[in-house]
């Protein structure tokens, strides 16, 4: 069965056959192609027991296990460890039943009934049911700061149909509804649930110890419904926030799966006979947002000088070793379909940036660029690469290391110019709406255009695949043109596990197998 994203990609489907398929997706979806791992999977069947160790990058000592606070891989991989969604992202980017067996959506997509699948147990006994669900999805609405709290605005109502049905009413249509559930936020926790430091979920493990930007210990859940998946008896989760100590870490053998590996070491991974590279291009991108509300990047004009003066394919190739591709200023993949294949790719070009700057008649802007290998391992060395191109055209700003620890707490949103990155999203829509929209907790560049917003509600709202490119690709153009991110790479996502691991497969989603690899790899014997 095809998804709903993949239906309206391929055309040629009227607006009543699209809302057709929509039903029969979430109808007629079953399990199994949730639990499917693949061909290269097929070939030799998971394994149970052992103690799985993982080195992961992005951990904090301000982490929590509240997924409304969530930002960066660690709290990532234990949440999915732990809990479930309603949704899974599966293989291919297609959105497949996880606690929510089936779905449908009503004619003009405002209106969603879910089925929820029976019989599935919290930790601490307790079944899995309606009230459950809405308490959990209520969690990102309204106040909270959660990173799905942007996409959820769009959620007018949700209501108990039944112990084991829902209905979500929208106060637009979203089409890409799936998507926005299988945010990894957006994780089931009993009705009324707050004692994070003590996680009940209906996930593959269990919490044994957490200590917070250090390690995390899991407990495989003996009872867990998901044939085939949760197979270690064991996980320990080492933070390793530098790439060069996780590495040497991966072949020492002290952890036995790593992600984030540098560009530099590929070959070094490839020619070690007891480790294997896992590869796969994707959302993620770099980016160096600019807050436009913020003098003197609220000066359009110093914007693009800003642009040209980063020289993208030096950026890729040094940084990056040619593992991706040159961005061009808005957050959509070139192997998304509809990737806006019209606009011209800016390139570095010293000149343009010199007449820009000029035109924008600021002199002296005094600029600091905020960088941190907490957003990713290079970020501050990519800083100090853009100001030496920058001082090429004439343009001069200071770069500050910041320190990783609390990086995302003390620097991201509220620095003006720094360095960040984006995970992607499975669907245009939905990487538009976390971070672009104007109400967006995320909108890291204060990017609040209403002629934005209306492309975006008339994107969601369109079935018509044709309509719907064109307001995409008019939202890609006004970002590229006058937004606030600077997006010179988009980077494959590059994981490594030694010959113990079987299991771990690529993902465009996401790095460590779209965040479930604790879930989905396992221990050869």
């Amino acid at each position: 069965m095809e998804s709903l994203d993949q239906v309206m990609r391929d055309g040629g489907l009227s607006r009543r056959a699209l809302l057709e398929r929509t039903a029969l997706i979430g109808a007629g979806a079953a399990v199994a192609p949730m639990l499917g791992a693949g061909p290269a999977a097929a070939a030799e069947a998971p394994r149970k027991g052992g103690n799985l160790r993982l080195g992961v990058a992005g951990g904090s000592t301000g982490d929590s296990l509240d997924p409304t606070t969530w930002t960066d891989s660690v709290t990532l991989v234990i949440g999915f460890a732990l809990f479930n969604g309603l949704i899974e992202n599966g293989p291919d980017n297609k959105p497949v039943p996880e606690l929510a067996e089936s779905w449908e959506a009503k004619p003009g997509a405002a209106e969603w009934i879910f089925n929820l699948r029976k019989g599935i147990k919290f930790s601490n006994g307790k079944e899995f049911d309606a009230d459950d669900a809405i308490y959990s999805l209520n969690l990102h609405r309204g106040a909270s700061k959660s990173g799905a709290a942007g996409p959820f605005k769009a959620i007018s109502d949700i209501k108990k149909l039944g112990l084991n049905q829902i209905a979500i009413t929208l106060s637009s249509a979203d089409a890409d509804l799936p998507y926005v559930l299988s945010d990894y936020h957006v994780l089931m926790v009993p009705n009324g649930f707050t004692d994070w430091a003590n996680p009940v979920g209906t996930g593959g493990y269990t919490l044994g110890k957490f200590d917070p930007g250090v390690r995390c210990s899991l407990k495989r859940n003996p009872n867990y419904w998901k044939p085939g998946r949760a197979n270690a008896d064991t996980i320990e989760i080492t933070v390793i926030n530098d790439s060069t100590a996780m590495l040497a870490a991966l072949e020492s053998g002290q952890v036995d799966v790593i992600h984030r590996v540098q560009p530099q070491a590929v070959e070094r991974v490839k020619k070690n006979p007891k480790l294997s590279l896992v590869q796969a291009p994707g959302g993620w991108h770099a980016i160096i947002p600019m807050m436009v509300d913020k003098d003197p990047y609220s000066n359009a004009d110093l914007r693009l000088a800003l642009k040209y003066a980063i020289n993208r394919e030096q950026v890729l190739k040094t940084m990056f070793r040619g593992y991706g591709s040159v961005g061009n200023d808005h957050p959509i993949p070139k192997g998304d379909p509809f990737y806006n294949s019209s606009l011209a790719q800016t390139a570095y070009d010293p000149d343009k940036a010199k007449f820009y700057f000029k035109k924008s008649g600021l002199a002296d802007p005094k600029m600091l660029l905020q960088a941190s290998d907490a957003a990713f391992s290079g970020a501050v060395d990519m800083a100090q690469l853009y100001q030496a191109n920058a001082k090429k055209a004439g343009i001069n700003f200071d770069v500050k290391k910041e320190p990783a620890d609390g990086f995302w707490d003390n620097v991201w949103l509220k620095a003006p110019f720094m360095t960040s990155y984006w995970g992607g999203r499975p669907a245009a829509t939905q990487m538009m709406g976390v971070a672009y929209k104007s109400d967006a907790p995320w909108n890291d560049t204060h990017w609040k255009v209403p002629a934005f917003d209306k492309l975006l509600s008339d994107a969601r709202a369109e079935l018509d695949v044709k309509k719907r490119g064109e307001y995409i690709w008019a939202m890609q153009e006004m970002l590229h043109s006058q937004g606030g991110a600077l997006i010179p790479v988009f980077r494959d996502w590059l994981d490594a596990h030694n010959d113990k691991v079987g299991g771990h497969t690529p993902h465009n989603g996401f790095d460590l197998d779209n965040g479930r690899i604790c879930e989905k790899a396992w221990l050869k014997a």
